[in-house]
């Protein structure tokens, strides 16, 4: 009777291994009539059985250039980027550069005034005393012109970018700031605007004053732009702002109530010749939020076979008291204030036996009294 049931058992597992692998044969050749690709797959070419006589790319120049001409190729797949590119189609499209053409110094030359300087200073008896005594002071002026003439420009466009300052102003477009814009609120350093400082509209309240190296003859124009802001002058010569065409007079950053940081960003245009802003003239004062709003890059494409982008500063503000002023004396409307609403917590109803509830649950059903959390 034993050896019966392990016949029995023995040949029920039979069976149930044959079906196993006849939905496992079935399966596989299900999957062997899959439709055969369209072209070559990937690495058809390598022979996998020798590895070894594969050529090695010996440098990382090497390996990049050939990772380009890999990802440049057209296949016969669809890829990721052409997924992305039919969704959006200005997804990684090439920005193009609109600012006026940089032509970085000689190398010879820059590594010459390095090394006349290092042998002056070694020479220089003071200097070698002052650095031996711990009293040298670093003169932080000469720092930032050569940072200006150098890589500050470069410096500047990382900054926009991550400000998001060209992708508002100029879509798909940007420029390398190569004139250096010198802007302040007040008489010290507080007040200087630079590439994402913070200003409040107090500190901004009047007119800054505007300077930049330019030279004799020349015509520029200098915008400022931010949401419901403008300020433009025209046909500025040389670097003397007051002497251009006011086309916009200054309104003070009234950033609302609730929005948090708002962006003011002064652009400076090289002109090439004298041009006529009639249409883009405002009258003064001009307190009307319609009449000042405009879109930059609308501006500047209207002009630019007459203008270059060439500087750039921008600061960020945020409310306080004298937004209020602003926007009830000088605009005279009223303040638009913007607040998140939060609902009420929401509690259960009560219940008369509570279980395995704590100490203060009686508190969450005070009537508007404030809760004594931990006090009883």
């Amino acid at each position: 009777m034993a050896l019966r049931t392990v016949c029995a058992a023995a040949l029920r597992t039979g069976t149930d291994l044959g079906v196993n692998n006849a939905r496992t044969i079935a399966t596989t050749a299900v999957l062997s009539k899959r439709a055969r690709p369209l072209g070559p797959m990937p690495n058809d070419d390598i022979d996998t059985s020798n590895l070894e006589s594969l050529e090695t790319y010996r440098s990382y120049n090497r390996y990049f250039r050939q990772a380009e001409e890999a990802k440049n190729k057209r296949v016969w797949w669809k890829t990721y980027r052409s997924y992305v590119e039919k969704a959006d189609p200005e997804h990684g499209a090439e920005r193009v550069d609109i600012g006026l053409p940089y032509w970085p110094p000689s190398r010879t030359k820059v590594v010459k005034e390095r090394r006349q300087a290092m042998s002056e200073n070694k020479r220089n008896v003071e200097l070698e005393r002052a650095s031996r005594l711990r009293t040298l002071k670093i003169p932080l002026a000469r720092v930032q012109e050569t940072w200006e003439k150098t890589g500050g420009p470069f410096d500047i466009k990382k900054l926009a970018d991550h400000y998001g300052v060209f992708r508002d102003l100029f879509p798909m477009a940007y420029f390398l700031p190569q004139v250096t814009l010198r802007i302040s609120y007040s008489q010290d350093t507080d007040g200087q605007v630079h590439y994402g400082n913070q200003l409040t509209p107090t500190e901004a309240v009047s007119a800054p004053r505007i300077a930049f190296d330019a030279e004799e003859g020349s015509l520029w124009t200098l915008l400022l732009t931010s949401p419901g802001q403008r300020r433009l002058y025209g046909n500025i010569p040389g670097g003397a702002v007051q002497a251009g065409e006011e086309l916009c007079h200054y309104l003070p950053p009234f950033p609302a109530r609730g929005t948090g940081f708002h962006r003011y960003v002064y652009v400076l245009f090289k002109q090439e010749k004298p041009i006529s802003f009639r249409e883009d003239l405002r009258a003064s004062p001009c307190h009307s939020l319609v009449d000042r709003t405009f879109k930059t890059v609308d501006f500047y494409r209207k002009h630019q076979d007459d203008m270059t982008p060439a500087g750039l500063a921008f600061f960020q503000s945020q409310w306080d008291q004298s937004v209020t002023n602003t926007f009830h004396n000088t605009l005279n409307m009223k303040e638009p204030v913007f607040e998140f609403i939060r609902l009420p917590v929401y509690h259960p109803p009560q219940v008369k036996y509570p279980h395995r509830q704590p100490l203060r649950y009686l508190d969450r059903y005070r009537d508007g009294k404030e809760h004594t959390y931990g006090i009883y």
